[in-house]
């Protein structure tokens, strides 16, 4: 396991933790994860600053963590923790966000399914992680259109496909 402490810069706001827990090869470098987080955070119109723990990992731990919090006993491609209030925490202190969970076995066995690269699906899984730490949720359809809205503009915005494929065309 390597871990990789990024200190923010003036133009990363956001203090990224990277815990590499798996041995998957798919795994992108933690100077592109924390570059995914900060862009996501800058876009989301949510916040600036804040810390984020992003922690890679094999399946097992995944479905572990997938049937402990949410009654489902198999991996899933990513989990998202907000942090939520800390009692105690001195006033105007940087609030944490939260953590990520990302299964590299199912991104990468996903985008080979899906048709796209390795580095694309594992931004979006990022961006969609960290959007969940910012409050965003998809349970709702108009939720889902804001949350999948956004994603989908951040990354076209950096160069990756529309992860869900074009918009239908009017006729």
């Amino acid at each position: 396991m390597c871990n990789t402490l990024l200190k923010p810069t003036k133009k990363m706001n956001v203090q990224v933790d990277v815990q590499v827990a798996s041995k998957d090869e798919s795994v992108p470098n933690a100077d592109d994860i924390s570059l995914w987080v900060s862009r996501t955070v800058a876009a989301s119109g949510r916040g600036s600053v804040g810390d984020v723990s992003i922690r890679v990992v094999d399946e097992k731990e995944m479905q572990g963590l997938n049937n402990r919090f949410r009654d489902q006993d198999k991996p899933t491609n990513v989990l998202s923790f907000p942090a939520g209030e800390i009692d105690g925490l001195p006033t105007g202190a940087e609030l944490p966000l939260g953590d990520i969970v990302v299964c590299a076995a199912i991104v990468r066995d996903e985008a080979k399914q899906q048709g796209k690269s390795g580095a694309s699906h594992w931004a979006h899984m990022i961006v969609h992680g960290t959007l969940h730490l910012l409050g965003f949720d998809h349970q709702k359809d108009t939720d889902a259109v804001e949350m999948e809205g956004l994603e989908t503009r951040i990354l076209t915005e950096h160069g990756i496909a529309n992860p869900y494929g074009e918009p239908p065309q009017e006729t």
